[in-house]
């Protein structure tokens, strides 16, 4: 467990706060609620930290309390459900004012996120919803659009006629329902055919790079791989270059600088859905902030996600284009 933020950290957090509307808000504040939020003791059960989506989240959960006030432990699952739910426990046992968590796998965390709530603690999800239980706030991409987003941008790529493969991600029913807008924009391409596809587990002995290697053996004339995550499709453009695919059309989802960096070297992968990690997290400690003020916080927050390609990155590859106005100052889009 950490309460520590760097000094690094807090600079560059601060320096992007003055350009952003959500880090700007601990400033319109009443200066009586900005010193009872500094004595607020916040807990985050993080289910991964790895990659750049974890990275970003835990940036910005760090920052948001940095900002607007209090104290912050947090733990890291490491992608393991029975792991995150002892630690959800432990956690509720220290009696935070709010719990923010990032689902490893939101149906088998379920049980523990209703006792906490069953204790009295507020609960706020990013990443991914968790079923049956009544948590404050959930701050989410658009799963089933980012999957729609992609499959269509393989058969615009491909004029509507090909060969594909898909590398699924059924975990959890959030980042499942990618693989349902990818079937749901096939239905406008008949002539895209699926050949090959694979599920990945997160406990398989499979790698998604291993799996590419098959699909490419199997089927040699494959036109296209849709990944449902960024890791799966940088492993698929390094089996495509041990193939001498360098044709080969591969496509992501989450974002973040090691995908940008293959997408601008002219590599196989040609995009990546990039997901707002980081807004996810600073907007679940506003709003946690707002509720313990006695105001509303909203449900559901669906957070940007942009479709991102060579052409976006020609000025260099943004790491902080998740923080709340920074796409727009890079000119980028809202794809879903």
């Amino acid at each position: 467990m950490t309460n520590e933020i760097t000094k690094a950290e807090l600079g560059r957090r601060a320096f992007m706060a003055g350009t952003v509307a959500l880090a700007g808000a601990a400033a319109f504040w009443p200066k009586e609620m900005r010193a009872q939020a500094a004595n607020r003791n916040f807990a985050a059960a993080l289910g991964w930290t790895t990659y750049d989506s974890g990275r970003h989240l835990q940036d910005g959960f760090k920052a948001a309390v940095a900002e607007l006030g209090g104290n912050l432990t947090t733990t890291d699952a490491g992608f393991d459900a029975r792991v995150q739910s002892d630690q959800i426990d432990s956690l509720v046992a220290s009696k935070p004012d709010a719990l923010f968590i990032t689902p490893a796998d939101a149906v088998a965390i379920a049980p523990a996120v209703q006792r906490a709530i069953a204790a009295g603690i507020p609960v706020f999800c990013a990443d991914s919803a968790v079923p049956g239980t009544p948590v404050t706030t959930t701050a989410m991409s658009n799963n089933f659009g980012m999957g729609q987003y992609s499959c269509e941008f393989i058969c615009k790529m491909l004029e509507g006629k090909g060969k594909i493969a898909r590398v699924m991600l059924p975990q959890n029913e959030s980042w499942d329902q990618r693989t349902l807008g990818m079937e749901w924009a096939l239905r406008r391409y008949p002539d895209v055919k699926i050949v090959s596809e694979w599920a990945f587990a997160l406990a398989g002995n499979v790698t998604p790079r291993q799996t590419v290697d098959n699909i490419l053996t199997s089927n040699p004339d494959v036109d296209a791989i849709w990944c449902a995550w960024d890791g799966a499709a940088v492993e698929g453009t390094l089996a495509a270059r041990a193939a001498n695919r360098n044709d080969l059309i591969l496509t992501g989802i989450d974002g973040g600088s090691q995908a940008f960096n293959y997408i601008g070297g002219d590599t196989p992968l040609k995009l990546s859905m990039a997901q707002s990690f980081y807004e996810m997290a600073y907007s679940c400690v506003f709003y946690a902030q707002e509720h313990l003020a006695g105001r509303n916080a909203p449900r559901l927050i669906v957070t940007p996600t942009y479709g991102v390609t060579k052409e976006m990155l020609q000025a260099g590859i943004p790491d902080d284009f998740d923080v709340p106005g920074r796409a727009a100052e890079l000119g980028w889009l809202r794809a879903v």
